[in-house]
């Protein structure tokens, strides 16, 4: 069994992380992918519509590694970030209106990757607490402004009762201390990232730098 199906049955396991797009979807038109198929992918920082702060960057230091290991070239996302600072474009909201054209100038990205930040962080509840990252990506191609693909990952981490009630409480106490000095969404960021771009019928094809390229759709 391949990484990308190890990493597929880790997705769809409800032992203690429960995931959405386990069940059976129609299979994705990848007709655009296979007419401008990249080879490097350059990712912006995430939209945060999240009520987290460190969301941003708490999330897109995630991103890479499983594109990377998809089989594409993966331009340095703090590399960039910085890059369009420096160029008068401070915020996620005002990189992701940078011209394509330019992207494909300046770096020869063959595509960008938009991400929307739709959940991140915990929400407590008197015994128990829930990790939620949810997030929506468009890939498009720098050239055409085609879109190759676009896709939804969601992960969550919950916390329940043992059904002792002092201890549910002293346990739910220190679970949110240490969630308050950490980011426990970043974690789950990448079971969020699992369920977007290794789904078996609708996730980001395999890359030109990986073995199993041929078996793309």
């Amino acid at each position: 069994m391949n990484t990308r199906h190890l990493l597929r049955a880790a997705a769809c396991s409800a032992a203690l992380l429960m995931f959405a797009g386990c069940a059976t979807v129609k299979p994705y038109d990848y007709s655009n992918f296979r007419a401008h198929p990249p080879r490097s992918i350059l990712v912006l920082p995430p939209l945060n519509e999240s009520t987290a702060v460190e969301g941003t960057y708490g999330y897109l230091s995630t991103v890479t590694q499983p594109i990377a290991e998809l089989g594409y070239y993966v331009f340095p996302v703090a590399v960039v970030d910085q890059f369009l600072k420096e160029n008068g474009m401070p915020t996620a909201g005002e990189m992701h209106q940078v011209p394509l054209n330019k992207v494909a100038e300046i770096t020869g990205a063959d595509a960008v990757l938009f991400i929307t930040l739709k959940q991140y962080g915990s929400k407590f509840q008197v015994l128990n607490s829930v990790t939620t990252v949810q997030v929506h990506a468009n890939l498009v191609d720098t050239r055409t402004g085609t879109l190759l693909w676009d896709g939804d990952g969601m992960a969550q981490q919950k916390s329940g009762g043992s059904g002792n009630i002092l201890a549910d409480l002293i346990a739910a106490a220190v679970v949110q201390a240490i969630n308050s000095k950490s980011d426990t969404a970043h974690q789950v960021s990448r079971l969020a990232n699992t369920n977007l771009f290794m789904s078996q019928s609708v996730g980001l094809p395999y890359g030109p730098y990986s073995p199993q390229y041929q078996k793309r759709p």
